[in-house]
């Protein structure tokens, strides 16, 4: 009976190292060929015949968990209803949305409308914003037959958690799936924990991480970009040798020269180095929020140096429409009401949260001070060639752009909610950043996202300014090229 007992307890106690040690995350795959015209990178997607890049549409989702995919998810119902026309074409606004930057929360409905399109309003609020996402994932977190695989060192909840969605929410899709759509390019957002700055799920970071993005589950880059410290884990990549035949991007070795250390594009070149450097053989990700919690940052990058820059300097582009779905919270100051200092949970709270609101300010505030110097230099340059044309006509006239680019900046926040008759902002400043939400609060946000976006003068301006094009009359008087910049 001893040797029964016995060999049952060194069988279990072998099949429970063997488990253990087969746990592990999904790794990235090497890519063994370099070309820069294919992978997932703005250019190598079809715009669809229903997109013009005259008029250029990109959408910002932050971070903020179900109450952050709910007001994105608002916000596109309301591009879908919205009807323009363009070129002579009637079509739906949201037809012409060229790119999505996500983070968080907000990567969920990003990627979701990337893979399936319409079927987002046929089944997203019951596959995900309807649904009790934390309990799920606790659910799986206490079943024992997952317990083993935990005790990996290299599978955890993050793991977990993107399995779920792999089955659940995005039906095992791959990059290969998103590459294969129409536009919009949807730029899911992470952070590096190593180097402490922004990672984008595109192919120009996979090509210096020498991998495949094709063939990566867009589970995974959602649990990355969603990934909250504390109640989740990293998600890891491999960095492996860049693969034959690869070339830096073509701002890349000039922006490390030390006269232009200040500039954005210095910065974004530190940060390819970071993959670049292959003693960095790990990669480990967490939410994107914590370096860029709007998601921003992307679209700043492509106006420097990436797709939209590119368009403007070609003059394809007219009407430049950026959309900052900012569902950030704000509880109603108690701190400073009281004699007694903050607690520790308040103050771990604030350290948390404050950096990261005062950031997407930045970014924001960022955006439009670039597109603002465009239209300044636009305006400077109509007034010398008018002043050259009256006392100089001899004189040589200066390069004008090819075109005059008319750009909006539409920031969606609760705060606005004080203009809605009948809603009260602080029913959604006060909602908690979870996955969990009833379906009562889940309609109210996806309900505000529309009125939200009506009352932006930026947006009736754009519409407007749309209508009158087509109809031959003159651009209103009300909304001159600049008036869609600030608020």
């Amino acid at each position: 009976m001893r040797k029964y007992y016995k060999f049952w307890r060194v069988f279990l106690a072998s099949t429970l190292i063997l488990f253990t040690g087969c746990a592990h995350y999904i790794v990235n795959e090497q890519s063994r060929e370099f070309d820069s015209e294919s992978g997932y990178r703005f250019d190598a997607i079809d715009p669809g015949p229903h997109n013009s890049d005259s008029l250029f549409v990109c959408l910002m989702f932050s971070g903020g968990g179900t109450r952050a995919a709910a007001l994105s998810y608002g916000i596109m119902e309301a591009l879908r209803d919205t009807v323009i026309v363009v070129d002579g074409q009637e079509k739906r606004l949201l037809d012409e949305v060229d790119c999505i930057s996500s983070v968080s929360g907000g990567s969920f409905t990003a990627a979701y409308y990337g893979l399936f399109r319409d079927r987002l309003f046929e089944d997203f609020r019951v596959r995900f914003l309807e649904r009790d996402i934390q309990g799920s994932l606790a659910g799986r977190l206490f079943n024992p037959v997952n317990w083993i695989r935990l005790a990996s060192p290299y599978f955890s909840r993050i793991d977990m958690a993107a399995e779920f969605y792999n089955s659940d929410i995005f039906d095992a899709a791959t990059f290969e799936s998103l590459q294969g759509e129409e536009r919009p390019f949807v730029i899911l957002n992470a952070t590096n924990l190593g180097a402490n700055r922004r990672f984008d799920f595109t192919q120009e970071y996979f090509d210096a991480l020498g991998s495949r993005l094709d063939l990566y589950q867009v589970s995974r880059a959602v649990a990355a970009s969603s990934a909250f410290p504390y109640l989740l884990t990293p998600i890891s990549l491999k960095n492996y040798p860049v693969a034959e035949g690869y070339t830096p991007p073509w701002w890349y070795e000039k922006a490390l020269t030390t006269e232009d250390w200040i500039t954005e594009r210095y910065n974004a070149a530190k940060n390819l180095k970071v993959y670049l450097d292959k003693e960095n053989r790990y990669i480990h990700l967490m939410d994107g929020g914590l370096s860029d919690n709007i998601g921003a940052r992307g679209i700043l990058d492509a106006l420097d140096r990436g797709f939209i820059r590119t368009r403007i300097n070609q003059g394809a582009i007219e009407h430049l429409v950026l959309i900052v779905v900012n569902a950030r919270t704000q509880s109603e100051d108690q701190i400073s009401r009281k004699e007694k200092p903050p607690g520790f949970f308040t103050v771990a709270e604030k350290t948390a949260t404050v950096a990261m609101d005062n950031y997407s300010y930045d970014s924001v505030t960022e955006l439009r001070e670039a597109l603002y110097r465009r239209v300044q230099t636009q305006k400077n340059d109509q007034a010398c060639v008018a002043l050259l044309s009256e006392y100089c006509p001899e004189a040589p006239k200066p390069i004008l752009f090819p075109v005059d680019i008319d750009p909006y900046v539409i920031e969606i926040n609760f705060e606005a909610a004080d203009q809605i008759p009948g809603e009260d902002p602080r029913y959604y400043l006060d909602l908690p950043t979870s996955f969990k939400l009833s379906k009562e609060q889940v309609a109210k946000l996806i309900a505000i996202g529309p009125k939200l976006l009506q009352t932006s003068p930026q947006y009736q301006c754009l519409l407007e300014v749309l209508a009158a094009k087509e109809e031959g009359r003159p651009r209103p008087e009300a909304c001159p090229i600049g008036a869609g910049i600030f608020p």
